[in-house]
């Protein structure tokens, strides 16, 4: 079983899902600890009124020296938007979800709406998410996980946004099982060149 931190900086929409998976059984993880940048994120109010041990820290390094007090073999980022530099000993241990098929509409800047608005700009037909290991550099990460979701010609880019998050809830937790089963060197073994 995944020891989760979960990192956050909004409405906790994906600490919801993981919850509710978790109690269910069907997330092969336990949360630690959820860490917001944001003060007043109502995520860390959720965290909260779950149990969970749930902190404000505005920089990597507090993130950081918070997780020295926990027990943490993956970190979840779960809509947090800020780029984030991990300890050493985690430096293969960041899981972030991306809502677009990367290669397509990733990188510095896009992130929420913007990734939407120009998929629907595009013109495209498919868009999904995209579960992946993260590092230095923004969605460069190895991939765990993918999925596609089918849009039709007249979806705005808020019913594009409705239909990604939904298939993010269930590719989230599908590749934490992935990352559990097999462990986070297969992943990171698989793309070397």
């Amino acid at each position: 079983m995944l020891k989760m931190a979960v990192l956050l900086s909004g409405s906790g929409r994906t600490l919801d899902n993981f919850h509710e998976r978790i109690k269910k059984g069907s997330l092969q993880a336990d949360v630690q600890v959820v860490i917001s940048n944001v003060g007043d994120a109502l995520g860390l109010t959720k965290a909260k009124n779950y149990g969970y041990p749930a902190f404000h820290a505005s920089s990597n390094d507090e993130i950081n020296n918070i997780l020295k007090d926990y027990d943490v073999d993956i970190i979840a980022l779960a809509g947090f938007l800020k780029l984030y530099q991990p300890p050493e000993a985690l430096k293969k241990a960041v899981i972030n979800i991306h809502p677009s098929l990367i290669p397509a509409f990733c990188g510095d800047g896009f992130y929420g709406s913007r990734v939407h608005k120009a998929v629907k700009k595009r013109g495209c037909m498919v868009t999904g998410c995209t579960v992946h290991f993260a590092n230095e550099v923004y969605d460069e990460g190895p991939i765990i996980y993918q999925q596609s979701v089918a849009l039709d010609y007249s979806d705005t880019p808020d019913e594009i946004a409705d239909k990604v998050f939904a298939a993010e809830c269930e590719a989230f937790p599908e590749a934490l099982n992935r990352v559990n089963a097999r462990g986070i060197d297969f992943f990171w073994n698989r793309v070397r060149d």
